[in-house]
C-alpha cells in the first residue's frame, strides 16, 4: 500500500483556512478516504457479501470478490496499454462478462466507457468510434460482422480486442484475444486518482433526426442515478434481476444491471431478448425482478410457453420506453399474480437515464402517465420562451434538473447551451401535467401526428386500440394524405389466431375518441419492427408505408 509523505509546516497551514485552493489540496490528498465512485461500487458490494453470485453468464457465475479481482486485473491490462486519464474505451457486445469487466475495468482505470449500439453497423459505428477518439476498442466475435469492413477507417484505435463470449471463436489477425490478455495482470486496484465529478461514461444518442450526439456522464451523475432508482424502484439485496435487454443500451444498464451491482444484489445476463429463454431463466434462477418494454411483455405472454412456465418468483415487473396499456396491465396482473406491482421508468440518455417513475399504486389511477421526478430529480413543463407551464392539461416540452444530467454533449458546444442553457434540461419531449403534478408523455414532436390541423397524440389512440382483446400491439403513425396532409393510420399485430377487420377497430376508436382522431386508415402486419432494446420503429413504418394513401 503507498502511504502519504509526512505534511510540510506551509501544508499544514492549508488546515487553517477554508478556500478552494486549500480545499483542493485536502482533496487530493484524502481521495481515496472519501471518494465515491464508479470504480469503488463493486469492491463495496464484495466487502458485504463477497461470496455472493454477483454475475451470473451460461456457465459461468462470478462472485462479488471475483468480479472485483477480474476488474482490477482489466484495469491494470488498460493502464499498462497506455491509457491515459479520460480515455475511450469502446465496446461492441452483447450481455456478456468480458462486457460487464470492460466497463468496471474502464472505470477503474479512470477510462470513459462506450458501448456500441449493435442495432449499427459500418460507417455508422465507425462515426462513434472516430468522433470519440477511442483508443481501445473491444469487438465480440458475433457482432464482428458489423465492422470488419471500417476496422481500417479506425485511425485512432491502438489496440483491438476480442471477445469470444459470442459465439466461442478464436481471436483473428489483428485482435488481442481478450481472456489471455487481461488475465496476465494481478488484481489489486489499481493506484489512480479518481474524483467524483470526472467523466466515466459515453453514450450516443439514437441520431434518428440528425448525427449521434456524444452523451458525456459522470461518476455523480450515474451514482445519483443508481441510488434514486434502489430507492424509487424499491431493488434489495435479495433480488435476482434478469439482464434481457441489451446492456448497451442505458435502461438495461444504468437502471437495472449497475444499481443491483451497487446494492449486491444477483444480476442475471442473457445473450439477447429471446421470449423462450427469458422464461427459462426466470424459472431457473428465481428471478424477482424483470424489465423490459410493454413489447417485450406483450411478447412473453402470447408465447406458447408463457402458461408452463413457473414465473411466480417475480414479484417486481419494470417498464419503458412507451406507455404500459391499461389492458396489457391487468392481463400481466392476472397472470402473473405474484407481480402486482410495476413500476414505468421515463428518462433520457442525458439523464443517466433515469427522469420520472411511475410507482406501483398508481398504475391504473394514473394510467398514461410517466409519474413525477425521481428521488433526486425535479420535473417541469416549458412553454417556448422557458417559462413554466402549471396549467394541468396545456402541453409544453418535459425538462429536468438535478444530479441525473449530463455534463455535456462531446464537441458539440451549441448543442450542450440548447440543451442545458435555461437552467433545466431539455427533453425534446412533449407533456402534460395533471392536477396532481404527475407527467404524461404526449408524444415526442416527430411523432406527433397532425391532421387537418389538429395535433393527435399517438399513444391516446393506442391506448383505445388496446382494449380490443384480440389485439397483440398496436403502433399508431400519421402516413401522407392528399386531404388530412397526415392521416391517423393504425399498424396491428393481431393475436395468434385472431382476425379483426379493419371496421370494428374505426368503431371502437368512433365510440371512444374525437373524431379527428380515428384513424384514416388500418393495416394488419405479422411484427412490428424494433430496436434491440424492444422500442418499436415508427420511423421505419412510415418510411415503409408512405404511399398507403397513394400520396
Amino acid at each position: 500500500m503507498k502511504f502519504l509523505p509526512p505534511l510540510s509546516e506551509k501544508e499544514k497551514e492549508k488546515f487553517n483556512v477554508i478556500n478552494k485552493e486549500n480545499l483542493d489540496f485536502i482533496r487530493k490528498r484524502y481521495n481515496k478516504v472519501n471518494r465515491w465512485v464508479i470504480a469503488d461500487m463493486v469492491r463495496r458490494s464484495a466487502y458485504r457479501y463477497p461470496d455472493k453470485p454477483a454475475l451470473i453468464f451460461k456457465d459461468i457465475t462470478l462472485t462479488y470478490a471475483q468480479l472485483e479481482e477480474e476488474c482490477n486485473r482489466f484495469a491494470n491490462a488498460l493502464l499498462d496499454l497506455g491509457i491515459q486519464k479520460y480515455d475511450r474505451v469502446a465496446i461492441l457486445a452483447h450481455n456478456t462478462i468480458h462486457h460487464v469487466i470492460a466497463w468496471l475495468g474502464t472505470a477503474k482505470a479512470g477510462g470513459i466507457y462506450l458501448a456500441i449500439n449493435y442495432l449499427l453497423r459500418g460507417k455508422d459505428i465507425s462515426f462513434c468510434i472516430n468522433h470519440s477518439e477511442s483508443k481501445v476498442f473491444i469487438v465480440e466475435d458475433a457482432l464482428y460482422d458489423l465492422v470488419k469492413d471500417v476496422l481500417d477507417d479506425m485511425p485512432m484505435v491502438k489496440t483491438f480486442i476480442w471477445s469470444n463470449q459470442g459465439k466461442g471463436e478464436a481471436a483473428i489477425a489483428g485482435f488481442t484475444d481478450f481472456d489471455s490478455w487481461y488475465r496476465k495482470y494481478p488484481v489489486n486496484e489499481p493506484d489512480v486518482e479518481l474524483n467524483i465529478e470526472d467523466p466515466v461514461q459515453m453514450t450516443y444518442t439514437s441520431g434518428t433526426e440528425t448525427l449521434p450526439k456524444g452523451v458525456i456522464l459522470t461518476n455523480q451523475s450515474l451514482i445519483a442515478e443508481y441510488t434514486g432508482c434502489i430507492i424509487d424502484g424499491q431493488y434489495t439485496t435479495d433480488d435476482v434481476n434478469l439482464n434481457a435487454l441489451p446492456i448497451f443500451h442505458c435502461a438495461q444498464r444504468d437502471v437495472f444491471l449497475n444499481p443491483c451491482l451497487m446494492l449486491g444484489a444477483t444480476n442475471v445476463l442473457l445473450l439477447q431478448a429471446d421470449p423462450k429463454q427469458i422464461m427459462e431463466y426466470v424459472e431457473k434462477y428465481k428471478v424477482t425482478m424483470f424489465f423490459a418494454p410493454p413489447t417485450v411483455w406483450i411478447g412473453l405472454m402470447r408465447h406458447p410457453d408463457f402458461e408452463k412456465r413457473d414465473l411466480s418468483s417475480i414479484t417486481k415487473g419494470y417498464y419503458g420506453a412507451s406507455i404500459m396499456p391499461v389492458e396489457v396491465l391487468k392481463e400481466l396482473q392476472k397472470k402473473l399474480p405474484n407481480c402486482q406491482r410495476f413500476y414505468n421508468y421515463y428518462g433520457q440518455i442525458e439523464l443517466s437515464p433515469y427522469h420520472t417513475i411511475l410507482k406501483p399504486q398508481f398504475q391504473i389511477s394514473k394510467a398514461g402517465s410517466a409519474g413525477q421526478g425521481g428521488f433526486a430529480m425535479e420535473t417541469r413543463i416549458e412553454d417556448d420562451d422557458h417559462k413554466p407551464i402549471n396549467s394541468p392539461g396545456e402541453p409544453g416540452e418535459i425538462c429536468g434538473r438535478g444530479p441525473h444530467v449530463m455534463l455535456l454533449y462531446f464537441k458539440e458546444a451549441e448543442k450542450t447551451e440548447a440543451a442545458l442553457a435555461h437552467g433545466w434540461f431539455h427533453s425534446g419531449d412533449i407533456g402534460v401535467l395533471d392536477e396532481d403534478n404527475f407527467v404524461s408523455v404526449v408524444d415526442r414532436k416527430k411523432d406527433m401526428v397532425k391532421t387537418g390541423g389538429e395535433n393527435v397524440p399517438t399513444r391516446e389512440v393506442e391506448e383505445v386500440i388496446y382494449k380490443d382483446p384480440r389485439v397483440s400491439e398496436v403502433a399508431v403513425i400519421g402516413l401522407p394524405h392528399d386531404r388530412w396532409v397526415e392521416g391517423v393510420t393504425a399498424i396491428i399485430v393481431p393475436k395468434a389466431g385472431q382476425t379483426i377487420k379493419e371496421e370494428e377497430i374505426i368503431n371502437l376508436c368512433k365510440e371512444n375518441l374525437a373524431g379527428f382522431k380515428v384513424p384514416k386508415g388500418v393495416i394488419f402486419i405479422e411484427q412490428l419492427p424494433k430496436t434491440p432494446s424492444g422500442k418499436i420503429l415508427k420511423r421505419d413504418l412510415r418510411q415503409e408505408y408512405k404511399d398507403f394513401y397513394g400520396k
